[in-house]
């Protein structure tokens, strides 16, 4: 299975069970009066729509490059994410705006039962996480990741929720707001993680420099093909699942330029096999002895 079948069939698993979460935390919330769980179902029917903008922009990914995007579509992931970052800080907004409303108004004790609600949830979120955070690592796909820390947020929401509430059942009248409390807390949670998904996004669409490994496992498998001596630039920028490199690779000067021509083309194919998840390979030979000069 490819890398954008496997994200594909991933974020429809974030999908079905964001969707079943959220039914049951409303509910859960509405008869046992608890705000920090609808808060929970609140952030939970956000993720619906972003793990649905997910899939939308791993489908559109995949489209293969055309005259005007000669290298493919991929920069819709880092675009996406942003999307689904601007939805986890609309509904931590307005997590925080409902707890400061529910904690100036007098309301009922939780029910006990939301605690055993709320343990399953918290396992069932911290295993969708697990899951979506390791599929994200293996097809490197950066709306996946984001995907994966929407599980989390909606995990530590959860904990904060169970925690609010297990203190207005321990002491009782006076602190039945402890669960609005913690809704809010729960809402700075969310701000800082869409910080943590937002920044390497960023960085994805800048180009930045970030491959350390990347370039050194390309340098040492450029190696292993006859004719090269050793690599000097490598420039990689990510493109969805794909890293596109330039890499200038260093040749004995005395041979011909077809020669030359055709050790560039082994290299560009051998890297292409050797580490799939490369995209377009752009190879610049360097005589050795132009090399040794500019030293």
């Amino acid at each position: 299975m490819s890398n954008e079948q496997t994200a594909i069939r991933t974020t429809y698993f974030s999908i079905i069970g964001n969707a079943s979460l959220a039914l049951i935390k409303g509910l859960a919330g509405f008869f046992g009066n608890s705000y920090a769980l609808i808060a929970d179902a609140i952030e939970s029917t956000t993720d619906i729509f972003s793990s649905l903008l997910v899939l939308f922009g791993l489908k559109y990914a995949k489209k293969p490059a055309d005259e005007n995007h000669p290298y493919g579509h991929g920069k819709i992931e880092p675009l996406i994410t942003f999307v689904v970052v601007a939805f986890l800080v609309t509904s931590a907004t307005i997590i925080a705006y409902e707890s400061i409303l529910h904690i100036q108004t007098p309301h009922k004790t939780p029910e006990s039962w939301t605690l055993f609600v709320l343990g399953a949830i918290i396992l069932w979120k911290e295993i969708s996480y697990q899951v979506v955070i390791r599929k994200s690592k293996q097809t490197h796909s950066s709306s996946l990741k984001a995907d994966a820390w929407h599980h989390r947020s909606d995990a530590i929401t959860s904990v904060m929720a169970f925690i609010g509430i297990s203190i207005a059942l321990i002491f009782g009248k006076g602190y039945e707001t402890a669960d609005d409390w913690a809704a809010l807390l729960a809402s700075a949670f969310i701000l800082y993680n869409s910080y943590l998904i937002f920044r390497p996004a960023l960085g994805e669409i800048m180009d930045e420099h970030q491959y350390d490994d990347l370039i050194l496992e390309i340098r040492k498998t450029s190696l292993e093909v006859d004719g090269i001596l050793g690599t000097e630039k490598c420039f990689i920028r990510k493109s969805g699942m794909k890293y596109h490199v330039d890499l200038h690779a260093i040749v004995d000067g005395s041979i011909s330029v077809e020669k030359g021509h055709w050790i560039a083309h082994n290299l560009k194919d051998y890297l292409r096999k050797e580490i799939p998840n490369l995209g377009h390979v752009l190879i610049h030979i360097e005589p050795n002895e132009f090399v040794n000069r500019s030293k």
